[in-house]
C-alpha cells in the first residue's frame, strides 16, 4: 500500500495551508493510501478538541468536516511530544484518534517508502 506523510505546522495561524493539507490527506485516503498527518510546531493545536471547528478557508468544507472524514476514513494523526508540551496544552483534550508520536516514528514511517509533503 502506497504511503503518505503531511508533515503539518501550522493551524489557525494559516488556515489556507492548515486547510489544503486536509484536502490533500482526504485524497490520499480516498486512493487507498496509508496517510499520516504528522502535526508539529503550531500544527499539535488542532490536536485539541474543538481547535479545529472555527477554521475555515474559502472554497473549501471546513476544517472541523474535512478532519472528522480524515480520522473516520482510517487516516493517522500523530502529535509531536515536546511541540505538544512546549505549548502547554492538555492531553486529556486531544482530539480521537491523535496519538503521540516523534521524530523516530516519522523517520521510521518515512523510511517505509512514504512520500511526504509539507505544509
Amino acid at each position: 500500500m502506497p504511503k503518505l506523510l503531511i508533515n503539518l505546522t501550522t493551524a489557525q495561524d494559516n488556515p489556507d495551508k492548515t486547510t489544503v493539507a486536509f484536502v490533500v490527506a482526504n485524497a490520499g485516503v480516498a486512493a487507498g493510501q496509508e496517510v499520516v498527518i504528522f502535526l508539529n510546531v503550531e500544527g499539535v493545536r488542532l490536536a485539541i478538541t474543538g481547535y479545529a471547528d472555527a477554521i475555515t478557508s474559502e472554497g473549501f468544507k471546513p476544517l472541523k468536516e474535512l478532519l472528522a472524514a480524515f480520522t473516520e476514513n482510517s487516516g493517522k494523526i500523530w502529535v509531536c511530544p515536546p511541540c505538544f508540551n512546549a505549548r502547554g496544552l492538555d492531553k486529556d483534550n486531544l482530539i480521537a484518534g491523535a496519538t503521540f508520536a516523534g521524530g523516530a516514528a516519522v523517520v521510521e514511517f518515512l523510511g517505509q517508502g512514504a512520500a511526504s509533503l509539507s505544509y
